[in-house]
């Protein structure tokens, strides 16, 4: 394994010191691995190329080994390099397509050269024969041999009793810690994007060295674009000066999806300009994602959030902490409770375009296949670490997080989505990088250990209005979103016919409701307001709503959140 380490990737770096030192001979590359990368010139001073993970396997990291053997469900086994030196040891032999056949040929051909070390030349018959042994015996090859989406031949096995699937994840395991291999120059790699899809014998194995291969960042961007400034002139003829503007601004896409976009703009003669960076971050990472999440669009700031003046300046003070880059005294995490139709979803979109960063939301991460709901998050972890500072909006977080003691009703995903996300979320290195938000009606519905300090540090309840004063305002204020000119002061005829507690959700409701008489009766806007609230009703019952209040009041980590008459209402 090449030893030259000045142009390598750090994962690359990793593998070297490991197979160097003996320290592991099997490796588990994990996580972007369908990118396209840079890969460097074989001399000193030549020009990179864009390649694969496997080209750069065989071209850069494995380019001394005497042979280097692949393996792709559907090519069968392969010879990437070295087919000289194989056809001395195995003449014209077919390789076989077939899984268990192929990974019983490996088995069979690695336990060859480690006898074929051993032994000694001797007299034979066949000259042809007597010269290969005089050759090849007594040496140490060098041979590496490379499972692409091992995930596909290995999978996580769906009955309790797949024999052959075991046998053959059992046989490559022991590649990695059966004596006579490891002191064979041999070296495995599997590669797989979830290390949660692969076979549980292979992704646990303690000998294996886990590699991952993490999305590209943009200081891996910024040399990508002195590449594509050359190659698509056109496309960056805007960026020539500043390769590292472009690379900045699409942190958190793939190289492969860029790389696409720009052949695209090259082929259609349309340069880029930096007002597309933004939106066309966001096409490319959804993309990627394959829809797993989606961004919300910071359209508006805190100054469109009507009352919860508190809460404002709390969060105004965590954006200024931000952007100072003082993350020691950023919190991990939020959690806005409240009865439904408080605004938790309106506010996060404030909070975001106050910011300025981009809003991810978890869209429906879960399967119903074996291990792929795992597979999921874990796509989208690695998603989330390459966009840079970024709100995570977790909606309806009491059902998407799962719980720690799920049952057996779903094969124990719910306990392992609850495993994973409490990790991530207590991961120091995400501070002022990631900021969680959950939201919930129902916070005691979500596991304490998701609440405590250090993953949600911050717990803010969001109240509907207590009076009916605070009623009419927020109709008011919602209204003006449909032009609607409703007086300043709530009038004395209406202001008895306000319901008490009513949400931004409810209030939007009855705003659009006077839009449609206004539009339709062509009737004075405080008319139509009569009119709706006249036999109005709320959507949530009266008790309903008092139970969630009174969680909201429990859960906040601060009572100056909390309105006095919801303390007083509390505690009588």
């Amino acid at each position: 394994m090449s030893e030259e380490t000045s142009v390598a990737p750090e994962w690359s770096d990793q593998i070297r010191t490991q197979y160097l030192s003996g320290a592991a001979n099997q490796f588990i590359i994990h996580g972007n691995v369908n990118d396209r990368m840079l890969i460097p010139a074989e001399k000193e001073g030549g020009d990179p190329s864009i390649g694969n993970l496997i080209d750069f396997l065989t071209g850069v990291q494995l380019r001394k080994f005497d042979l280097v053997l692949s393996y792709e469900l559907g090519t069968g086994l392969r010879i990437e390099q070295g087919e000289e030196f194989f056809r001395k040891l195995r003449h014209n032999e077919d390789l076989p397509k077939d899984p268990a056949q192929a990974i019983g040929y490996l088995d069979h051909f690695f336990r060859f050269c480690v006898n074929l070390r051993r032994i000694q030349p001797g007299d034979s018959s066949d000259p042809e024969v007597a010269e290969v042994k005089r050759q090849l015996a007594g040496r140490n090859h060098s041979i590496a041999v490379v499972i692409k989406s091992a995930e596909l031949v290995f999978p996580i096995s769906k009955q309790t009793r797949d024999y052959q699937l075991s046998s053959m994840a059992s046989v490559v395991r022991s590649w990695s810690h059966e004596t006579h291999f490891l002191e064979q120059n041999m070296s495995v790699f599997l590669v797989t994007e979830n290390l949660n899809d692969l076979n549980h014998l292979l992704a646990n194995n303690t000998r294996a060295a886990l590699v991952e291969y993490e999305m590209p960042s943009s200081e891996d961007l910024g040399l990508a674009f002195d590449y594509f400034v050359k190659e698509y002139p056109k496309a960056l003829e805007n960026f020539v000066e500043s390769p590292e503007m472009p690379a900045e601004r699409l942190a958190g896409a793939t190289l492969s999806s860029i790389e696409g976009l720009l052949k695209t703009r090259e082929y259609e003669d349309k340069p880029l300009v930096e007002d597309d960076l933004a939106d066309l971050k966001q096409q490319l990472v959804e993309k990627d994602a394959q829809g797993l999440i989606g961004f919300l669009e910071p359209t508006r700031t805190l100054d469109d959030v009507y009352g919860h003046d508190a809460v404002k300046t709390w969060m105004r003070q965590d954006i200024e902490l931000w952007r100072q880059g003082d993350t020691g005294a950023m919190p991990m995490g939020y959690l806005l409770c409240g009865p439904v139709g408080t605004g938790k979803t309106y506010i996060v979109e404030c909070l975001a375009g106050e910011a300025g960063v981009p809003v991810v939301k978890l869209k429906n991460f879960r399967d119903r296949w074996v291990g792929s709901t795992e597979g999921n998050l874990e796509r989208i972890f690695n998603l989330l670490h390459a966009l840079g500072r970024c709100i995570v909006f977790i909606d309806e977080a009491d059902q998407a997080l799962g719980s720690r003691d799920s049952g057996s009703g779903d094969s124990g995903v719910s306990g392992r989505v609850y495993s994973m996300m409490a990790k991530e979320m207590s991961d120091t290195r995400n501070r002022g990088k990631i900021l969680w938000i959950l939201a919930s009606s129902r916070p005691d519905l979500i596991e304490v250990d998701l609440k405590r300090p250090g993953r949600v540090d911050v717990k803010i309840p969001l109240f509907p209005a207590h009076d009916p004063v605070g009623g009419y305002m927020l109709i008011r204020a919602l209204g003006k979103k449909h032009k609607l000119d409703l007086p300043k002061e709530c009038p004395e005829h209406i202001l008895d016919l306000v319901p008490e507690l009513v949400t931004p959700g409810a209030a939007e409701s009855i705003a659009i409701k006077i839009y449609r008489l206004v539009k339709t009766k062509k009737v004075d806007p405080v008319e139509a307001l009569r009119d709706c609230l006249d036999e109005y009703q709320n959507p949530i019952p009266t008790e309903i709503m008092d139970f969630q209040i009174g969680l909201a009041v429990s859960e906040a980590s601060d009572l100056d959140f909390v309105p006095k008459v919801f303390r007083d209402k509390a505690q009588s």
